[in-house]
């Protein structure tokens, strides 16, 4: 017996031992929400270790724990991880068609369901290490390594990365940020208020909502005030909950028309006003549903039952369509989306989005005093790698790097164009950017340039450019992407209705005024419409022809020759800004 008690009082003894033992990773992300479930994937892939710090049960952010589960924009630009996951969402539904049951989205699911995909797809990568419902009690940095306590665990990260949902972590360490809108002054954007202010976008508690066979009806909600919700169905009720139909039958409640957003400036707030603010976001959109019952006449809809593991069954987080904005190396503003070579930072693109500029602000108090930012359009546009790492870090140290990244919705843009940037596939493909940089940053010890953070990208078939015409895997889709980050050939962007695009025009002939050869090349540039040829092509770039004879070249075989003859993405270095080196 006296074996036994030695024996378990010497195994009590090393239990702190044992959970004070640190873990070593390349990279540590904060947060597995969109952006942080792809960031880690990219991450794995590049041949990082990974460790994923979840505080709820569910990966996925936005599109599982916020039941935002239609995603807004990119839907002919699905490349990437933002790719995978479409992909494997049609697989389990039968068809990409399958996806289309809303009107709101040509890609709809069951947030159970979207939950499953990205934990699969998370649990197939061995480098990566996920815990969930586990919260950061403390960070530090010393001796270049980030050393982070979860309750009785630790760990060590060489990078850093924050994908919470509104930028906590950053606003941790003292990374300078903004948040509210901006003044016109400050950004250069003629729609923005003169003057700077505090308002954030409202936030909404989804309700994934079901049609049952009996009254549903919930208690009234407290505070119920039935004036909110008036007019919220001016097309009619079935047009308002056809929106976000899912292809399981249950209803998506996420409506912006007297719904059930609600205006909650809580970025700032600690814990606990937080939590009493959210509480007050879920009495809003249960008298949403409320009034759907009892004015509407819907009393077989209710709480859709087995969806979260929620107590009430609401969605686990709210859909925060705003969070703090950091103070980057550049910064991403409406001009560059209307004008994206008015600056040089489209060569450093690492995402691409095609959504409109979408703010919501109709339950802010006073609505009509802001600017009308309600799909503002704009065309599709690429988002500079810039945005992701801070202009200034206090905890920089010697490295000739920051050790700190920041994805998600707390990217470096302006208050104006995050109401484009905020959408899941732009949200992925900075997460797979920040990723991509954070891993190869860790594994060589010093920061990539922009090119090559970029090839390790399109290896991964992401958009750079969001040329729509060819896909990941298409002929000349990567010699395309390549040059047109070179600004060599452009493409055009435009907006018609909700068809935000950029043409690229691949089978055009190719014309003299199309090639823009002068800061590469020193070559004049000439506004002509006379269909260049292979032989002229050549001699403008200084290579020799592959060719004996000549012939008139199209615009994706122009690409093609000039990506392998010339190479001018490899063979000229650039800038975090774009500017060549």
């Amino acid at each position: 017996m006296r074996f036994f008690i030695c024996r378990a009082a010497a195994v009590l003894l090393s239990l702190p031992a044992i959970f004070s033992c640190e873990r070593s990773f390349d990279v540590a992300i904060v947060g597995a929400g969109a952006g942080g479930c792809a960031a880690a994937l990219q991450a794995a892939r590049s041949g990082a270790s990974v460790l994923l710090l979840e505080e709820g049960p569910w990966v996925g952010g936005m599109l599982t724990s916020a039941g935002v589960s239609a995603i807004d924009g990119n839907y002919r630009l699905r490349g990437g991880i933002f790719g995978e996951f479409c992909d494997s969402l049609a697989a389990r539904y039968g068809g990409y068609e399958a996806l289309r049951t809303g009107w709101v989205s040509n890609i709809l699911f069951e947030p159970q369901v979207g939950e499953a995909v990205l934990g699969n797809m998370l649990a197939a990568e061995e480098n990566i290490c996920l815990y969930r419902n586990i919260s950061l009690d403390s960070l530090t940095r010393k001796d270049a390594v980030w050393r982070l306590r979860c309750g009785g665990r630790r760990f060590r990260a060489a990078m850093l990365v924050d994908c919470t949902e509104l930028g906590d972590v950053a606003a941790r360490l003292g990374i300078p940020y903004d948040l509210g809108m901006d003044s016109s002054r400050d950004m250069g954007e003629d729609v923005a208020p003169e003057e700077a202010n505090d308002i954030i976008q409202d936030l909404t508690y989804v309700i994934t909502a079901r049609f049952y066979d009996r009254d549903m009806t919930i208690s009234r909600p407290e505070g119920y005030d039935a004036s909110l919700y008036e007019g919220c169905n001016p097309g009619g009720t079935d047009d308002m909950l056809s929106y976000g139909l899912l292809p399981g039958g249950d209803v998506m409640l996420n409506w912006p028309i007297n719904g059930n957003d609600a205006y909650m400036n809580l970025v700032e707030a600690g814990k606990e006003e937080r939590d009493s603010l959210l509480e007050e976001a879920k009495r809003i959109s249960l008298g949403y549903l409320y009034y759907i019952q009892t004015e509407l006449g819907h009393p077989e809809l209710g709480i859709a039952e087995g969806v979260y593991p929620s107590a009430d069954g609401l969605p686990l987080i709210p859909y925060h369509r705003e969070s703090r904005r950091i103070h980057g190396r550049t910064r991403f503003t409406v001009n560059d989306v209307f004008d994206p070579y008015r600056n040089n930072l489209y060569r450093t693109s690492v995402a691409v989005g095609d959504y409109p500029v979408d703010h919501h602000h109709r339950r802010y108090p006073c609505p009509d005093s802001l600017p009308d930012l309600h799909f503002y359009p704009v065309p599709s546009f690429s988002v500079p790698a810039g945005v992701l790492v801070p202009g200034e870090n206090p905890l920089q140290g010697d490295e000739d790097y920051s050790p700190l990244l920041v994805a998600e919705k707390s990217v470096s843009v302006s208050n104006i164009v995050n109401g484009a940037t905020r959408l899941q596939p732009v949200v992925m493909g900075l997460g797979q950017a920040a990723g991509a940089l954070a891993a190869l940053t860790a594994l060589d010890g010093c920061e990539p340039t922009v090119r090559r953070l970029q090839d390790e990208l399109l290896e991964a078939s992401c958009y750079l450019m969001p040329y729509q015409e060819l896909e990941p895997g298409d002929k000349g889709f990567a010699s395309v992407q390549r040059v047109g980050l070179t600004g060599i050939l452009r493409g055009r962007g435009e907006s018609i209705g909700w068809q935000n695009r950029t043409l690229f025009r691949p089978d055009d002939p190719l014309l003299l005024r199309d090639l823009y050869l002068e800061e590469y090349y020193g070559r004049e540039y000439v506004d002509s419409d006379r269909v260049v040829t292979l032989f002229e092509l050549c001699r403008l770039l200084g290579v020799e022809s592959p060719e004996a004879f000549d012939r008139p070249l199209t615009r994706i075989d122009a690409a093609i020759l000039i990506d392998t003859l010339a190479d001018p993405f490899h063979s000229r270095n650039i800038d975090w800004t774009g500017k060549l080196l």
